[in-house]
């Protein structure tokens, strides 16, 4: 079936429309209006958002914050510099992560760093993730904001100015690897204009893992494996959904983050729970949405699976019709890019 071949899911994108700096007012972005009904494109920008929402509708926002998870050091056997990149903390205090190079960082390797903090490698996943240990003079947590650096996109080659750029304003569970970046045109002023015009807001926590940016590699996408990540819903936010859902009120999902987890609840029964757990949600063209009737997000990398949650969506061919055309306009792409809103 055409549609589970990977190879239908590529665009071609000139390397200069990839974002490499956020707009100085970052509502000012871009906004690209898919409307699946109709079948139509429109061309707007996000300064406009709320003229697309009414009174009763229930935007769902992540409010994860990215966490300095990209630390380098030396591995003390060798003298080798090493890259951590903090995934998930685990549940007895060590953490989840990605390693470079992983041929050198075995399970018993000593990575020193600078501050006095000492890795050990505990263990090794199957999917080549590191189990790894931290000792240090004082908490770990605490003299994580001194030793990493923020970590961007492997397209970002510019080192952002300000480490708050690649936040949202709303920002505040820390814990993410990356940032739900369809959040990033958010400003005061756009939710001053929402909430005049009714709209609700709720917020989840996702923490993103790099996986989920990570390109799909079988050519058959439904073999495709999603990497686990965490989330959670307060007892307020799941009042909010179940009101919004009994009332037939659209439900707009702020990400492809939000997505998954509402979905991922949504799978689960007919209401909203308060509830946290690990999500491995994998939504591909064929994908049966219960719960978001409209997503606000970026546009993503050819191959990948946020591009294949997308096209599940709108459709393959009216999303890559949409992203010819953005192109064609020279809208900016990715995390510091402009957005789509399809409806």
């Amino acid at each position: 079936m055409k549609e589970y071949q990977l190879k239908d899911y590529e665009y071609h994108l000139p390397q200069e429309l990839i974002a490499q700096e956020p707009l100085e007012q970052r509502d000012s972005s871009r906004m690209l209006v898919l409307n699946r009904q109709a079948q139509h494109i429109r061309h707007d920008r996000f300064n406009n958002f709320a003229s697309y929402l009414t009174s009763g509708d229930l935007l769902v926002l992540n409010n994860t914050k990215v966490i300095a998870a990209r630390l380098n050091g030396i591995i003390e056997q060798s003298g080798t510099p090493a890259e951590i990149l903090l995934i998930n903390r685990l549940e007895n205090g060590n953490w989840e992560a990605m390693v470079k190079p992983g041929r050198k960082l075995k399970a018993g390797a000593v990575v020193s760093f600078d501050l006095g903090v000492r890795a050990v490698v505990e263990g090794i996943a199957a999917d080549g993730l590191r189990e790894i240990s931290f000792t240090a003079d004082e908490t770990f947590e605490k003299i994580l904001p001194r030793l990493g650096k923020v970590p961007l996109p492997p397209y970002i080659k510019k080192d952002v100015k300000n480490p708050e750029q690649y936040q949202t304003i709303y920002a505040r569970e820390e814990g993410s690897a990356a940032a739900p970046t369809a959040g990033f045109h958010f400003t005061d002023q756009v939710f001053a204009e929402l909430e005049t015009r009714g709209v609700q807001k709720a917020f989840i926590t996702l923490h993103i893992g790099p996986g989920t940016f990570q390109p799909v590699k079988v050519e058959d996408i439904r073999e495709h494996q999603m990497h686990h990540e965490y989330y959670r819903i307060s007892d307020e936010t799941a009042r909010l959904l179940n009101s919004a859902r009994a009332e037939g009120r659209r439900l707009i999902a702020v990400g492809t983050t939000v997505c998954r987890v509402l979905e991922t609840l949504a799978a689960e029964g007919d209401q909203f729970t308060v509830t946290e757990g690990w999500t491995e949600l994998y939504i591909y063209p064929g994908f049966k949405f219960k719960a978001v009737d409209a997503l606000l997000t970026n546009f993503h990398l050819p191959r990948s699976s946020l591009l294949l949650l997308v096209s599940a969506l709108a459709g393959r061919e009216f999303i890559l019709k949409a992203y010819h055309e953005a192109v064609e306009q020279r809208y900016r792409f990715f995390s510091f890019g402009d957005c789509m809103f399809i409806i």
